[in-house]
């Protein structure tokens, strides 16, 4: 009797810990609470706001933003990797002295081609002459 298996269901989901909230979101979130109470305690009223709004907006896009059904940071590590490499990719291969004269040398040793054949006739101008002789000369693909 084969053995039973239990398979893991939603390996893709992340364990939440208070309500819909997940681990990554809570430390998100903590992080910008951090962040904003410092600027709260370094800045007075109006640099405090200017400061603390793109703070909540940054950490509330990469903590509660999906794109594709990814979270952000990894659309935005992904997307940050797509755009530093090259986007042109040329394979340059120089040949140092050696490996051009071995080129030259073989070059050297290679026969001459053998002349060309006579060409095949078509499969259709072989077709008719197929029926010229299979009908003793009566059809006749030229008359035609």
């Amino acid at each position: 009797m084969p053995e039973k298996f239990i398979v893991p269901q939603f390996i893709d989901s992340e364990d939440k810990i208070l309500g819909p909230i997940t681990v990554r979101q809570f430390l998100i979130c903590i992080a910008a609470t951090f962040i904003v109470f410092i600027e709260y305690s370094i800045f007075t009223l109006a640099p405090f706001i200017l400061t603390a709004l793109p703070t909540v907006g940054i950490a509330a896009v990469f903590a509660f933003l999906k794109i594709n059904g990814q979270p952000f940071h990894l659309f935005f590590v992904n997307f940050l990797q797509t755009y530093s490499r090259p986007m042109l990719r040329v394979w340059d291969k120089r040949l140092n002295d050696y490996e051009l004269k071995a080129l030259a040398q073989r070059a050297a040793e290679v026969p001459p081609p053998p002349p060309p054949a006579k060409i095949a006739p078509s499969s259709t101008r072989l077709r008719d002459l197929a029926l010229t002789v299979n009908t003793g000369g009566v059809y006749n693909a030229e008359e035609e």
